[in-house]
């Protein structure tokens, strides 16, 4: 039979007890049993459960762990979130962030704390969301992937696009359909890959890997059509962004929201709004080329006439020009010539026999200008102004000489 009582002096023990763990000295449980069974008590009266409250004491361990307290104006928990959950959730929170969190009461064994395990964490509005944004775009700026300047032109004329999206999305579908309907001669070749949930942003950076290292096509496009912010959250990835931008194609991101722009969207060489926009951007329409191949012919030929009529009209003018200077050198000339005519004909010996001059010659024609070159019984003929006069030396004498009055006269004339 069970005893009632324990003996000598400790404390009494109810029967139905006495042989159970910890209900007596020799049955003692350690202080891990202890502080796990507590685990087991809380965690299965608590089930997984969301708390609203307000972050305080933020610390991030080494080892991944992120540690803080949950508050409000009456109480406060400890919490925990272990490195792999911390994955799940967009950034750490801030010091006094009001968020939402869901977790499960539960007890550290270790130390017998009592504590709220986290699994998700969500901020009022997107708060995480748009800090985990930002801090990841102020990163990419300082690496200049955000400069305008790095941004390439896409190809005017692409003959293989490379499309990086899931193979069964609508976005193929409309990529497709808006790239035949513009031209058929643009070949699309579709890199598959997973566009939202786990494992998203491993499947676009392998897809991308790809095609930097296939480099067959004129460019890229990589996008996926609209969902809520956690379905395009992939495109935010830092590590898919920096991979965009480092992609030796040009590059567009055509991911399928209007409002939110994402990190792939700030990196890629254009940004469309739509895989529709992106087939636009990409692809130029045949029908729409031709209008403009028709265009630029029409303004060439137009050009070139206006270019002929200027030629035309300038040549004339030329014309103008050389033949009024021709006149004028003409005129010219004809002036001097007519200015040296004169200066000839007032020079020419025939003037000067107009003037009552002669001039002695010999019968062969040399000419006899001083005495001493005739001599007595030679014949010689004077050419004067209307012909020739038979004549023969009889004797010379020399010039009389001048009266002083006719000298002085000559002198002064001549002065």
């Amino acid at each position: 039979m069970a005893r009632s009582r324990t003996s000598g002096a400790g404390p009494s023990v109810h029967p139905d007890v006495a042989d159970n763990p910890g209900s007596a000295p020799e049955s003692a449980i350690s202080v891990h049993t202890l502080t796990s069974a507590a685990k087991d008590l809380i965690e299965g009266a608590f089930p997984p459960l969301w708390v609203r409250g307000e972050v305080t004491n933020f610390k991030a361990h080494r080892n991944g762990h992120w540690y803080f307290s949950l508050r409000d104006a009456d109480a406060q928990v400890n919490c925990v979130i272990w490195s792999s959950a911390t994955k799940r959730i967009p950034a750490p929170p801030d010091e006094g962030m009001a968020v939402t969190a869901l977790g499960q009461m539960t007890v550290w064994p270790v130390r017998g704390d009592l504590q709220f395990s986290v699994r998700a964490l969500e901020a009022a509005g997107d708060g995480l969301w748009r800090k985990a944004l930002e801090q990841a775009r102020l990163r990419l700026e300082r690496d200049g992937l955000l400069d305008p300047a790095r941004k390439r032109a896409l190809p005017a004329f692409p003959r293989r696009i490379a499309v990086i999206t899931s193979p069964d999305g609508a976005a193929l579908h409309d990529i497709i359909t808006v790239t035949r309907g513009r031209s058929r001669d643009v070949e699309l070749v579709v890199i598959p890959a997973k566009v939202q949930g786990e494992g998203a942003p491993e499947s676009l950076l392998d897809a991308l890997d790809r095609v930097a290292r296939w480099g067959d096509a004129d460019l890229v496009i990589m996008g996926r059509g609209g969902g809520s912010r956690e379905d395009l959250w992939a495109f935010n990835d830092e590590r898919v962004a920096r991979a965009l931008a480092l992609c030796p194609l040009p590059t567009v991101s055509a991911v399928g929201h209007e409002t939110d722009i994402s990190l792939c969207d700030l990196v890629a060489d254009v940004r469309a709004a739509t895989p529709s926009a992106a087939a636009e951007l990409a692809v130029p329409s045949r029908r729409e080329t031709l209008a403009r191949v028709d265009a630029l012919a029409k303004r060439l030929v137009s050009a070139a006439q206006r270019r002929e009529d200027r030629a035309v009209a300038a040549l004339r003018q030329v014309r103008q020009r050389l033949a009024l200077a021709a006149r004028r050198n003409v005129e010219r000339r004809q002036a001097r010539l007519a200015t040296l005519a004169s200066q000839l004909q007032a020079l020419s010996p025939l003037e000067t026999l107009g003037r009552g001059f002669v001039v002695a010659r010999t019968p062969s024609g040399a000419t006899l200008s001083r005495t001493a070159e005739f001599v007595r019984g030679q014949a010689f003929e004077l050419w004067v102004q209307d012909g020739l006069v038979d004549a023969t030396v009889t004797g010379h004498r020399p010039l009389p000489t001048l009266p002083s009055d006719a000298g002085s006269m000559q002198s002064e004339e001549q002065i």
